[in-house]
Order: C-alpha cells, then sequence, then structure tokens
C-alpha cells in the first residue's frame, strides 16, 4: 500500500518520499499455487462430501472424531475458561457492535410510492436465510470476529447462521472465540478451519442447508475459497493483509502515531502501514519512534518485517495534496490526527472505515468497542466497495404494480424503444395490453349504444 509512479505523476510534485518499499505495491495476483490447491480441495468436497471435509479436518487441522459439531457442554464450559475481565470485555464488544448494526438497520426502510399515476414502485429489506460465518483463530485468536459476522448477521435477521472455527489450542477450539461466538448469537459451531469449512457451509453439508452467502476473514486459502465460491454464494469482501494508514498534521504526536502503525502491522509480516503528514518533524521522527517501540515490542519480528517490507512515510505539501494522495491509496483503515477534523471527513472518500481524531483509533474498532464493522476492503478496494455492515446480510428487493388506467403511459414507450431495438417479443407484451384496453374501450362504447338505443326504443 504505497504510492505507485502513476499516483505520483497524478499527485505532482507536492508529496515527497520519506520512506517506501522497494518494488511495485503489493501484488494484486493470486498464488498460482495456492489457486491450484483450492480448487482441487472444492472439488473434491463438492464430490465426495463430509468424508472428504474431515479427511481435510484430520491432516490440515488435527481433528480427530466424526463429528464435527462443538458439543453444547464444551460451548458451555467456554465461560469458565476465559477470564472474567475478557468475558466482561467481550460481552461489551458483541453489544455495542450489535447496538449500532441495529441503528443501521433501523434507517433502512422499506417503502412504496406513486411514480407516475397508477404506477406504485417499492422496495422492501429481505435478510439473507443462511449465512456461513468463519472465525478465524490462527497466530491470534480474533475474537471480534463474532461480533462483525455472527452478531450483525443476527440483527439483521438471518435465521440460519452456521459457524466455524479451526482447532486452535490442544486440539480443540478456542474457548474464547467460543464465548465470543455464544454472545454473538451462535447456537451451533463447528470445530473446522480452512477451506474444508468454507467447502462445507457452501456445500450444506454440516446442517443441511447450503450457505447463501459465506462471511469472515482468514489467510490466503480462505481468502481464495472464498473468491472461488463466489457466485454460488455471496460473500462479504475479498481482504488481503491488514491495513493502515494515517494523515497527520503538525498537531500529532509521534508517538502515538507510531504505536498505531505498529497496532496493526503486528497483524501479519505482510500487513502495510502508511504515514502521510505535512509535517516535517512528523516525517522525521515517526521512522524513528517506530523503531524505539519496536525494541520492546513482544510482536517486533512480525511488526518488524511488515514495517520493513511493507511501510511507507511521505510528506505532503499541504493537507489538499495529503488527501488527495490518501484517496489513491484507498486505505483499509485511515487514521486522521489533524486539526479540522471535519474538513478532512467533507475531502476524504477512499476507506474502509476513518477513525476521526487522537481520541480514536483502530484498535477500539478491532476490539468491537466502538461498535463499528472491522470487515472491511483491502488492497484498494475501499475506491469502489464498503465493509460488511447489516446492510450486506439484506437483500434490497424491489416490486411494483399498475392500474389499468397507468398502462398507456408505460406500454407506449415501451412499444417503440422494443420496436426500435428489434426486440419483438418485449414489444408484443406491452401492445398486448394496449389491445387488451382498446378492445376493453370498444366493447364498453358499443355496450353504452346499445344500452342507448334500447332506451330511445323503449320511449
Amino acid at each position: 500500500m504505497h504510492l505507485t509512479d502513476r499516483d505520483k505523476r497524478r499527485v505532482g510534485d507536492r508529496i515527497r518520499v520519506v520512506k517506501e518499499p522497494v518494488g511495485p505495491d503489493r501484488p494484486a495476483e493470486r498464488d498460482p499455487a495456492v489457486v491450484a490447491t483450492v480448487s482441487e480441495m472444492l472439488v473434491r468436497i463438492e464430490r465426495e462430501g463430509m468424508p472428504a471435509v474431515l479427511d481435510y479436518a484430520a491432516r490440515l487441522d488435527g481433528f480427530t472424531g466424526t463429528d464435527l459439531r462443538v458439543p453444547d457442554a464444551e460451548l458451555a464450559r467456554a465461560a469458565d475458561q476465559v477470564p472474567a475481565a475478557v468475558r466482561a470485555a467481550l460481552d461489551t464488544g458483541a453489544e455495542r457492535t450489535k447496538r449500532f448494526a441495529a441503528m443501521q438497520r433501523a434507517r433502512l426502510q422499506d417503502f412504496e410510492d406513486e411514480v407516475v399515476p397508477g404506477v406504485v414502485c417499492g422496495q422492501k429489506f429481505v435478510p439473507v436465510q443462511n449465512v456461513g460465518a468463519y472465525l478465524p483463530a490462527g497466530r491470534f485468536p480474533l475474537l471480534a470476529s463474532a461480533f462483525m459476522t455472527v452478531g450483525v448477521a443476527r440483527v439483521a435477521g438471518v435465521p440460519n447462521v452456521v459457524t466455524c472455527t479451526p482447532p486452535s489450542l490442544n486440539g480443540r477450539p478456542h474457548p474464547a472465540v467460543l464465548y465470543a461466538a455464544q454472545v454473538s448469537g451462535a447456537e451451533a459451531v463447528y470445530a473446522v478451519g480452512g477451506v474444508q469449512a468454507l467447502a462445507a457451509m457452501a456445500f450444506g453439508l454440516l446442517d443441511g442447508e447450503p450457505a447463501d452467502m459465506l462471511v469472515g476473514a482468514g489467510n490466503a486459502y480462505v481468502a481464495e475459497a472464498k473468491r472461488q465460491l463466489y457466485g454460488r454464494v455471496g460473500i462479504d469482501v475479498l481482504a488481503g493483509p491488514s491495513e493502515v494508514a494515517v494523515l497527520a498534521d503538525d498537531t500529532a504526536d509521534a508517538a502515538v502515531v507510531a504505536a498505531d502503525l505498529l497496532a496493526q502491522a503486528e497483524h501479519g509480516p505482510t500487513s502495510p502501514a502508511c504515514l502521510i503528514t505535512t509535517s516535517e518533524r512528523l516525517a522525521a521522527e515517526v521512522p524513528v519512534e517506530v523503531e524505539r517501540q519496536l525494541a520492546g515490542l513482544a510482536t517486533r519480528e512480525i511488526a518488524g518485517a511488515a514495517w520493513r517490507d511493507h511501510g511507507s512515510v511521505y510528506l505532503a505539501a499541504d493537507r489538499e495534496t495529503a488527501a488527495a494522495a490518501m484517496d489513491l491509496l484507498a486505505p483499509e483503515h485511515l487514521e486522521v490526527l489533524a486539526e479540522d477534523l471535519d474538513w478532512w471527513l467533507g475531502a476524504l472518500h477512499n476507506y474502509g472505515s476513518l477513525f476521526l481524531g487522537t481520541w480514536s483509533t483502530v484498535v477500539y474498532a478491532d476490539k468491537g468497542m466502538s461498535g463499528t464493522n472491522h470487515v472491511l476492503p483491502t488492497a484498494r478496494g475501499a475506491k469502489h466497495t464498503g465493509g460488511l455492515s447489516v446492510a450486506g446480510f439484506l437483500k434490497q428487493l424491489t416490486y411494483q404494480r399498475a392500474t389499468r388506467e397507468a398502462t398507456r403511459t408505460q406500454a407506449e414507450p415501451t412499444v417503440a424503444v422494443s420496436h426500435f431495438e428489434a426486440l419483438v417479443g418485449h414489444r408484443d407484451s406491452a401492445q398486448l395490453r394496449l389491445d387488451m384496453i382498446a378492445e376493453a374501450d370498444v366493447s364498453d362504447s358499443m355496450h353504452a349504444y346499445e344500452q342507448l338505443t334500447t332506451t330511445q326504443t323503449g320511449r
């Protein structure tokens, strides 16, 4: 996530590189080996069903047994294995995420109205019926993922949510992940991960109901499985490594900027972190402060590699240039540590989620404490799409109904356009209704004439 040569030409000479990775931006193309492996696994699972899922679960997850569903007793014990302070925090995050999702849902309104006299059109929001939610638990158990997927799906009104998480602790799902799933509204959790989990949900091998939509983050294999299954099922986003960018002016503190960059860099060694600043002081201080903080960071091997290989710092001549450059990067997470936050809010257009001011940081949303969803687009996807929300689990459906009296206002122009396009079936479908009205009008006129004649004769 750094400026390409083309980006720099668009921005002009009002931005200077302070630190930048060598070579092109993170490649968008997929690893051919991953693509081939995922394709082979999906084909086999679709052909063989649950035996293939169990074989992959045994080989890749270390799972033993024949029933992937986590027993109710194990789910019930999960709370006892999670420290009380963590349980309280998870309760808080789940509740706030649901609360914000409910606020969003309340503003997605069904309606109907008259477009022209006699033609009524409307829309209604209908929840997806079957959702498969994947809860990652790899290097770190990302506990808030359940809030953003299972919890928000429940607020949307999804009646059936299947939840999968890989065994990650002594061959069993992490109890904190299980607890987060419970407080988010999960009714059943299956101990299976990776491609086999996505395939099992998509093909309906777990509860007999094929998923209509798959959601949740994961590694490169999970992302590729979602990509290959897309079309058969809906998905949330095709997300890559977590990204963070910071826009800062001279009022920002270098220690805060460095800490927020490293907080996201520790997600993985390929997680990009970028600073664009209008302050020469910050441009000089932040790289030094990053190295100072890395020295005492327990995750420095991960965060340090990410910063070394994927970190960037740019010095912009003014805030307009900084905003324009950031819109080109379209980062997943974007912090603004600067004055006049309302100006930045209006000036910026491309980001997954925006964090305004020193007292708003990405890590709050990561843990569900602000209430917004952290399933967001990466790799410049924010230029054309937003992140997962309650709206993602709702289908915006339209309907229409018309009266006889409104036929001519729709049919006559439809006949004209369809005739010009040579789509004679379209033309005839509309013309038929015009003919029906014409025939009825003639019949009504004849009937009226007969009644009038009879009345006059009777006199």
